[in-house]
């Protein structure tokens, strides 16, 4: 399986066949649609499998980008990913590899707001609305944030109250739901953090305490469902160059236990 970021920078893929990497039209769908708000934002990416989305938005501005995946081989490879592309970076980027079950996370960890959530489970683990109603709880998104969902065309998830659709796109068997939360009714309720604003890059990254500290937090445990096939995403440039704005339909509506005794892995990237 080969796994190349759009320009032609080769990654890291996991192994065997433990996780579902983005198609290249779809990352290049989701870079295009987000491209007014990439350059200085706070990107989170939920089952980060690879880490390939967290990629691509740091090589577009990115400011700082933090991960999650569960399964323990598929996070050092989200990690070595995002080190690569991070180390490239005039100056390098702030990246954090968390390995951890995403809801856990969400619900541990202190809330420092994001522009940009990335969330892309299992299409049938029936994680995304759990996913957009811990965000919208713990106050995860900054306001005018988006949260992203990747989901497989045939089985789309029910959006939870409190949250607008403000944009539907299908790429044959995947599916880009972008949501923005309906901040001024959930401000008024006292339901959402706010007053977080996007940031501009900083050479040593500045996050939450536990960005601050953590590369990878290792913690047993695996998301990814199998999938068959091949995965050879070696023809990223000519897709840039035939870039498919996808099917727009849509509008407005409104993973497994951890275990004690987990290691800390450490490193800051600082120019």
């Amino acid at each position: 399986m080969s796994l190349r970021l759009s320009g032609g920078r080769r990654l890291q893929s996991p192994p065997g066949a433990v996780a579902r990497p983005t198609a290249a039209r779809v990352r290049l769908a989701v870079m295009n649609l987000l491209a007014p708000r990439l350059r200085g934002c706070r990107w989170l990416d939920l089952c980060c499998g690879s880490g390939v989305m967290a990629c691509e938005a740091l090589q577009r501005g990115a400011a700082t980008a933090v991960a999650v995946e569960q399964d323990r081989r598929v996070a050092a490879v989200a990690l070595a990913n995002l080190e690569l592309v991070a180390a490239s970076l005039p100056p390098p980027a702030a990246v954090t590899v968390h390995r951890r079950e995403v809801l856990q996370w969400l619900g541990s960890e202190k809330p420092s707001p994001f522009n940009l959530i990335y969330c892309d489970p299992p299409y049938r683990s029936g994680l995304h609305g759990a996913v957009a109603e811990a965000v919208m709880r713990r106050g995860w998104l900054a306001p005018k944030g988006v949260l992203v969902w990747e989901c497989g065309s045939d089985v789309l998830p029910s959006v939870p109250p409190g949250w607008l659709v403000r944009d539907q796109r299908r790429y044959g068997g995947t599916t880009l739901m972008l949501l923005e939360l309906m901040l001024l009714e959930l401000e008024q309720q006292g339901q959402v953090a706010v007053g977080a604003t996007p940031v501009d890059r900083r050479p040593q990254g500045q996050g939450s305490a536990a960005e601050g500290t953590a590369a990878a937090v290792l913690v047993p445990g695996g998301h990814e469902q199998p999938h068959k096939g091949d995965w050879d995403q070696t023809q990223n440039d000519a897709a840039e160059e035939r870039f498919d704005h996808g099917q727009q339909s849509g509008g407005r509506s409104g993973h497994n236990s951890p275990t004690a005794g987990a290691s800390l892995a450490t490193h800051r990237h600082q120019p």
